[in-house]
C-alpha cells in the first residue's frame, strides 16, 4: 500500500477515534464531577480505571520491546514498529490522570479517592487515618508531596524511555545506521530495570494504595503479568487488521501468530500462579491486615467477578490456547485475543473498585457493592479513542516495519 494511501487511512480512522474519544471522555467526566461534587469516590474511579486499562497495555509494550532488544530477537522485528507507535499514548494518559491529582488539591478532602491522603478521613470502624498506625508507620511514602512527585517520576520514565527507542528506530530508518540498533539494546538493559520498577510503583501508588491497610510483596508482579498479557493480546489484533487492511499483507505470516499466542499462553499462566501464589501465601499467613483484601472481594456481588476471574480468565483462554488451531487460525486466536481484553478490565475492576466505606451498622462499614456504571464504559472509551488516535499519528510518520533494521530480513523470512 502506498505511503500516501496509508497516511489517508490513518488519518481517517484517527479522525473517527479522536471523536469518539472526545464523546466518551466528556461523558465519563459527568460522572467525575458528580463524583467530585457528591464527595463520591466511584465515579472517579471509573476514570482511573479508563486510564489503567490503556496504560497496561503500553507498559506492557514496552517490556516487550526491550525484551526483544535485549534478548537479540530477530522475529517479533516486523511487529516492534506497531508497539513503538503504540508508545505515543504515553503523554495522553499523563495529560488524562492530571486531574485525578488535581483533586487532591482542590477537594475539600484531599482524600477522596486515594483516603491516605487526608489525615481526617473517617476510617470504617472507628478513628481516623491521621490516628491510625499502619498509616502513619507508611508516611514517609505515603504523603501528598512524594506521591505527586512519584506519579511524574512514573510517566516521565515511560515518555523517556518510550521517545528514545522510538527515536533511535525511526532514525534507523532514515539513515540505516546499526549503531542506533545497538544503542536501544543497551538502553533496553538499564530500561528494563527502570520500566520494572516504575511500573511496579505506579501499580502501588494507582491501585494498590486505594486499601493502604493491605500489604503485598506481589503486586507488581501481577501489574506486569497483566501488562503482558494485555500488550501481547492487543498487539496481535492490532497486527492482524494491519494486514487485513493491506499494511502487513504478506508480511504478517502464520508463525508471527503462533508465536504470539504462545506467549500469550505463557502470561496467562504466570498471571495465574502470581495471582493464585498471592492468595495462597496471604490465606496461609492469615494476618488481618492482609485477608481483609480478599475477605471483601468475596461480598456484596464481588463473589462472582472473583470466580469469573478464576474460569474466565485462566481457564478458557488456557484450555483454548493448548491447542495449536488456536494459535494458528486468525479468527481464533484474535477472539481469544479479544476475550483476554474482556476480562483484563474484569481484572483491573476488581482490583480497583472494591473497597471498605463507612456504615451505620454494628461493624461500622460495609463494602462498596459491584456494580457496573455507564462512565466506566465511557472511560475505557473515551481514553481508548485518544489512545488510538495518538496512535494513528504516529505511524504516519514511518513505514508499517522498520524497514532497515539490520536482521528485519530474518523477521520476514521467519517460518514455525
Amino acid at each position: 500500500m502506498s505511503s500516501d494511501a496509508t497516511n489517508a487511512n490513518g488519518t481517517k480512522v484517527g479522525g473517527i477515534a479522536f471523536v469518539v474519544g472526545l464523546v466518551g471522555l466528556a461523558i465519563a467526566a459527568v460522572g467525575f464531577f458528580q463524583g467530585y461534587s457528591n464527595d463520591d469516590p466511584r465515579p472517579i474511579m471509573s476514570w482511573l480505571i479508563g486510564i489503567a486499562f490503556w496504560l497496561s497495555m503500553a507498559v506492557g509494550m514496552l517490556f516487550l520491546t526491550q525484551i526483544w532488544y535485549v534478548f537479540h530477537a530477530r522475529w517479533p522485528i516486523i511487529l516492534r514498529r506497531q508497539t513503538e507507535h503504540f508508545f505515543a499514548v504515553f503523554p495522553v494518559l499523563f495529560v488524562l490522570f492530571i486531574p485525578l491529582l488535581v483533586i487532591t488539591y482542590t477537594h475539600e478532602n484531599p482524600g477522596l479517592l486515594w483516603k491516605w491522603l487526608n489525615p481526617a478521613n473517617a476510617l470504617p470502624g472507628h478513628g481516623t487515618v491521621g490516628e491510625d498506625p499502619i498509616a502513619q508507620w507508611k508516611s514517609p511514602y505515603l504523603n501528598h508531596t512524594f506521591f505527586v512527585i512519584r506519579t511524574v517520576l512514573v510517566f516521565a520514565v515511560f515518555i523517556g524511555l518510550s521517545f528514545l527507542l522510538r527515536k533511535l528506530s525511526f532514525d534507523t530508518d532514515k539513515t540505516g545506521d546499526v549503531n542506533n540498533t545497538h544503542m536501544a539494546r543497551r538502553l533496553s538493559s538499564a530500561g528494563l530495570f527502570l520500566t520494572a520498577v516504575f511500573a511496579t510503583v505506579g501499580a502501588i501508588d494507582w491501585f494498590k494504595s486505594l486499601e493502604y491497610h493491605w500489604f503485598s510483596t506481589m503486586y507488581g508482579v501481577w501489574f506486569f503479568a497483566a501488562s503482558m498479557r494485555a500488550a501481547l493480546s492487543a498487539l496481535l489484533i492490532l497486527c492482524v487488521v494491519l494486514a487485513w487492511k493491506g499494511y502487513l499483507k504478506g508480511i504478517l505470516k502464520q508463525a508471527h501468530r503462533y508465536d504470539i499466542a504462545c506467549m500469550m499462553l505463557a502470561f496467562t499462566i504466570f498471571w495465574t500462579y502470581i495471582s493464585f501464589s498471592q492468595y495462597f501465601l496471604i490465606y496461609n499467613a492469615n494476618i488481618p491486615e492482609e485477608t481483609f483484601w480478599y475477605n471483601i472481594r468475596e461480598k456484596a456481588g464481588w463473589w462472582g467477578v472473583s470466580m469469573a476471574l478464576i474460569f474466565c480468565n485462566f481457564l478458557t483462554p488456557f484450555l483454548f490456547l493448548l491447542w495449536y488451531k488456536t494459535k494458528v487460525v486468525i479468527w481464533r486466536t484474535v477472539l481469544v485475543a479479544s476475550w483476554i481484553l474482556v476480562f483484563h478490565v474484569v481484572d483491573l475492576y476488581w482490583n480497583i473498585v472494591p473497597g471498605k466505606i463507612p456504615a451505620d451498622n454494628e461493624y461500622g462499614y460495609t463494602v462498596r457493592p459491584f456494580s457496573i456504571e455507564i462512565f466506566d464504559i465511557a472511560a475505557i472509551i473515551g481514553v481508548g479513542g485518544l489512545c488510538i488516535w495518538a496512535f494513528c499519528r504516529s505511524s504516519k510518520k514511518t513505514e508499517p516495519i522498520p524497514v532497515r533494521d539490520p536482521n528485519i530480513v530474518k523477521s520476514l523470512n521467519y517460518t514455525e
